[in-house]
């Protein structure tokens, strides 16, 4: 049985979640334009998508900057998460190209504050919101290219830890990464700040876990031309 819907993206996150990855990226129009960011589910409840289901049909896996055809069902929104579509995981996706690095400038979102700030976890800048302050937001994906990036390598509570902080819209940000690229990299490094000029960021806010009383934004990929 054919999916309902077969949407093309530009993949622009591939991030560590729970039981697998969480995916998104934009649709792709007619001549290259933009469309609408889809995060495609394996099931209304849960945003991670399995490691079987990021197969393509010849056996590759699913990376950022491909440009695939995604089998759907239909939209998933959840609370701010409107941007969720339930995965057919019966099919496999297409591989159709991958996307140019000059192509990603064309992705970027509207400068515009990431969401709600002014809450902070420990060692970290306006990283979470509570939850009580999530109603009225409608999205939970932003793609914007910062001028310099710090890659903070630390160990806080007896787990090493990534951080990126930069600025966007004037305001500081520093917050988790959960790209499993840089993360694993990073993490063996020693502890400290790394710089990186020019790149992009894709930065998700993610559902609240069970017992929190605060969503969290995290950095769910980085696009660096030296990691290409």
């Amino acid at each position: 049985m054919a999916a309902l819907k077969t949407k093309r993206i530009v993949c622009l996150a591939k991030s560590y979640i729970r039981g697998g990855r969480c995916i998104a990226g934009k649709e792709l129009l007619h001549g290259g334009r933009a469309g609408a960011w889809i995060r495609p589910v394996s099931s209304p409840e849960n945003g991670g998508v399995s490691y079987g289901s990021l197969r393509y049909r010849d056996g590759t896996i699913v990376r950022v900057r491909d440009v695939a055809d995604v089998p759907l069902l239909n939209p998933q929104p959840k609370d701010y998460q409107q941007e969720n579509w339930l995965l057919d995981t019966s099919l496999r996706w297409d591989k159709v190209r991958r996307c140019s690095w000059e192509d990603l400038e064309h992705f970027i979102d509207p400068t515009a504050p990431l969401w709600t700030n002014g809450y902070s976890s420990p060692n970290r800048t306006n990283d979470q919101i509570p939850v009580s302050d999530t109603s009225g937001l409608g999205d939970s994906l932003r793609f914007l290219k910062v001028h310099r990036l710090d890659l903070i390598v630390s160990e806080y509570g007896g787990r090493r830890r990534v951080d990126a902080r930069f600025q966007h819209d004037d305001t500081e940000y520093c917050l988790p990464v959960t790209d499993p690229d840089y993360a694993d990299a990073y993490r063996r490094k020693a502890d400290g700040a790394y710089r990186i000029y020019g790149c992009y960021l894709t930065v998700s806010l993610a559902l609240p876990p069970s017992d929190s009383p605060n969503a969290y934004k995290l950095i769910a990929a980085i696009f660096d031309y030296d990691m290409g």
